[in-house]
């Protein structure tokens, strides 16, 4: 009889343990969907915007660097689905903005 207890405590031990051990991956998976759905608007007046002539109206650039028809939506280092762009972590950005770093998204 005594052996079942063991072996009851024992399954019960292991899968506490296990769940124990879940508990830091799934609460990283949570705050990552948090932290995506707190992007804050780009200010203007940030330092990597200013640097890189930020608009956020690609229609009204006039910086020598900008092709016609460039803008965030078509751009690699934006994305769509969050209005995130890599070149402005925490931030997010309209699609139809542009910055002089403007790279055409892959096909």
């Amino acid at each position: 009889m005594q052996m079942d207890s063991v072996n009851v405590s024992r399954r019960g031990f292991l899968v506490r343990a296990g769940l124990l051990a879940a508990v830091p991956f799934l609460a990283s998976g949570m705050i990552g969907t948090a932290r995506a759905q707190e992007l804050k608007p780009l200010p203007p007046d940030n330092a990597t915007a200013k640097a890189l002539a930020y608009a956020e109206d690609a229609s009204k650039v006039s910086h020598p660097s900008y092709k016609p028809g460039s803008n965030c939506a078509n751009c690699q280092f934006f994305t769509a689905a969050t209005g995130a762009c890599s070149l402005f972590p925490g931030f997010k950005v309209p699609a139809q903005a542009w910055c002089s770093a403007w790279a055409k998204k892959a096909a």
